[in-house]
């Protein structure tokens, strides 16, 4: 559940409490008004109906300048709710506004993600060169490359293109940077390049996008229910970091097939996870809060599923050619 703490004009009680009762919430209490007209209301609500409950209070109280609206968290409220309630509740979506809270932050191109990216690319680089699997899974618990893929997906649902371009931006920048400083570390030629973890990651076949598929959709699945990120995150980084170490080896070391290899896994991983992101953020049904922006954020999402599925086949295409020449 969540506590919800209003600061509005004293003429908007009755409003705020008939708009409680209206969507059936836990309890409404109207706080005394202040000296300047304002007071407070407090309203406890259950997840399942915390979303529902922000937009309606958004759309009655927006034009007020002099309204807060805060949301805190629950651990215990008695008498404790039904079975069915409780189920209910487990099962919805955090609310918009803490996805999009949660997401941005890991928009921003600061020290931290770019020294985690080097970190994560060197220990990789080692792990994959001398075929140790244990220290390429360290590599990817540090891995910095969930928030972006993330902040993508949410940005396309809820139509905000400022947020696609800056998780667009320091995706880009994050395995750029990947593949460059392995580049540098396979021109140095201290390695062998025949190991087999280097050579698993050259290969593509339909395993590798339905990997990508399930991390990007359990992705979406551990931001909007609240569980833990932390696997995920090594599942986002199992599809994207080791391809992205192995392109840059191989384009160092000059050895131009398998780098192409690497490179067509690393753009099937990429594409299959931030599909999962879009479909999956479309079925739990994160949109916009007005009726405009949910149209326009629900053909923002279909154009670029859309996009990434043609893109997959495509570079299947390109795969299914490229075996044929090989073989």
């Amino acid at each position: 559940m969540k506590y919800i703490e209003i600061v509005c004009d004293a003429g908007c009680a009755d409003n705020v409490v008939a708009l409680a009762e209206q969507l059936e919430l836990s309890d409404c209490r109207v706080g005394p008004a202040a000296d300047n007209d304002t007071l407070i209301l407090r309203l406890l609500v259950s997840d399942d109906k915390l979303q529902p409950a922000l937009d309606a209070l958004q759309t009655l109280l927006g034009s007020q300048p002099t309204t807060h609206i805060t949301v805190l968290p629950v651990e215990i409220a008695l008498p404790a709710a039904a079975r069915e309630e409780r189920e209910q509740e487990d099962s919805a979506s955090a609310a918009r506004e803490a996805l999009y809270a949660e997401v941005e932050k890991n928009t921003r191109l600061g020290a931290n993600y770019l020294v985690l990216v080097l970190l994560s690319t060197a220990v990789a680089a080692i792990g994959l060169l001398k075929d140790d699997v244990a220290v390429v899974i360290g590599a990817m618990v540090i891995a910095p490359l969930l928030g972006p893929n993330l902040a993508f997906g949410l940005g396309t649902a809820l139509g905000d293109t400022a947020l696609m371009r800056k998780a667009a931006l320091i995706n880009l920048v994050g395995i750029g940077l990947v593949v460059v400083l392995a580049a540098g570390i396979g021109a140095l030629r201290l390695f062998e390049t025949s190991g087999t973890e280097l050579l698993a990651r050259t290969e593509v076949g339909v395993d590798s996008a339905v990997l990508a598929l399930a991390a990007g959709a359990a992705a979406v699945l551990s931001l909007t229910t609240g569980l833990s990120s932390v696997l995920v995150g090594v599942m986002v980084a199992v599809a994207l970091l080791p391809p992205a170490v192995v392109l840059g080896v191989m384009l160092g070391g000059g050895q131009w097939s398998l780098a192409a290899g690497a490179g067509l896994l690393l753009a099937v991983n990429l594409v299959c996870v931030n599909l999962a992101c879009n479909v999956v953020f479309l079925i739990k049904g994160v949109s916009p809060r007005t009726w405009f922006e949910r149209q326009r954020a629900r053909r923002a999402t279909l154009i670029y599923a859309l996009t990434w599925v043609v893109t997959l086949l495509l570079l299947m295409l390109l795969i299914y050619l490229r075996q044929t020449l090989l073989g």
